[in-house]
Parts: C-alpha cells; structure tokens; sequence
C-alpha cells in the first residue's frame, strides 16, 4: 500500500524554525520526486519545492528560497523540509506528494504527484 505521511508541523514565532518530515511506504522512493506543497485558508494549494529522483536536484518557489531546505534519506525512506527564518505568511497546512521521475523544474505541477499526504499543520505567529 502506498502512503505518504507528514509530520512535524507545529507552531512557531516570527523567524524561528521547524522541519517537516514526509515518510513513503510501498513504492521505491529513490525513483521519485517528492515535492512539498502548501495551503494556507482561501488559498489555492501552492507548490514550495522539490527533491528530484534522478540527482537530488532542489528548486524552491521564490518566496521560500534561501530559507527551507528539502533533502531525503533513501534509507529511512524519507524526505524533510528544514524551514528557518519563519514569517507569518508561511502559515498553512504542509502536503509532501511523491511523483515517478518528474523533473525539478516542473515540481509545481500538482497533476503529476499521484500520492499525497494527509497534511501538516504549520502556524507562525508574528
């Protein structure tokens, strides 16, 4: 059975930091790209970036770039988003979703993810 699962979510004040974790089951994670996405009420599910299968490439949206982190441990069979330097804006409920192969410049297309988490609460107070 396939399942993606976030976790680590939380509250946290104006520039403090959490880390996300996203564990995979029941597909070969070192053939995916898993990519994190956000959605924060009103607003339309937005992707924050990627981990590629290929070479562990990362791309970021612009307004996270420099201040979350994505990396994975085949391993363990998991992928984490490091946020530091938290702004309010970045409240919103987390998703991780594994693609087969996608490239790192299209993480943002949320049709080519097939498997979704349920989701992470992330709240920062100003």
């Amino acid at each position: 059975q396939v399942q993606v699962v976030e976790s680590g979510g939380g509250l946290v004040q104006h520039g403090g930091s959490l880390t996300l974790s996203c564990v995979t089951s029941g597909f070969t994670l070192d053939y995916h790209t898993i990519g994190w996405f956000r959605q924060a009420p009103g607003k339309e599910r937005e992707g924050v970036g990627c981990i590629s299968s290929s070479d562990n490439r990362t791309n970021y949206v612009g307004s996270v770039r420099g201040r979350f982190t994505i990396s994975r441990d085949n391993a363990k069979n998991t992928v984490y988003l490091q946020m530091n330097s938290l702004k309010p804006e970045d409240t919103a409920v987390y998703y991780c979703a594994a693609s087969y192969g996608l490239g790192s410049s299209r993480f943002a297309e949320r049709n080519e993810y097939r498997n979704w988490g349920q989701g992470t609460q992330v709240t920062v107070s100003s």
